[in-house]
């Protein structure tokens, strides 16, 4: 086992997450979570208790965060939020929105999802396919 090649940290992307704790807790399990020397995590706990003002900044803080390769985050929790999710607009991080235990998926308001439809019928009005 000592031989065992290290991952370097200057190469290697981080999943972050904004959900309910069951959610982040399988998460953990699962061997996402990190905590940087300064005791930032990449994970915000979503609670009866958190504002839409600590999550939009925990958003905004991994989205510019340069070692954060994918967003995940509850649809419930991008609806409090869904005006900086919508405006967000860069590939990476991607944001990924998926369902939680309380709340079940809605395509309808998925921001990803919605601008996937847009540009699939734009294309098909474009070149005259229907």
């Amino acid at each position: 086992m000592a031989n065992k090649p290290q991952i370097r940290t200057n190469s290697s992307a981080l999943i972050a997450m904004i959900a309910d704790e069951d959610t982040i807790t399988g998460f953990l399990l699962a061997g996402v979570g990190n905590v940087d020397l300064r005791r930032n995590t990449n994970y915000l706990i979503v609670d009866s208790k958190t504002t839409v003002k600590q999550i939009e900044e925990a958003f905004k803080e991994f989205t510019t965060r340069e070692d954060i390769a994918i967003v995940l985050i509850s649809q419930y929790v991008a609806n409090m939020i869904r005006f900086v999710v919508d405006s967000y607009n860069k590939p990476i991080p991607a944001i990924l929105e998926i369902p939680s235990k309380d709340h079940p998926y809605d395509p309808a308001h998925d921001s990803v999802l919605s601008r996937v439809k847009y540009l699939f019928n734009t294309e098909s009005v474009a070149s005259g396919r229907r």
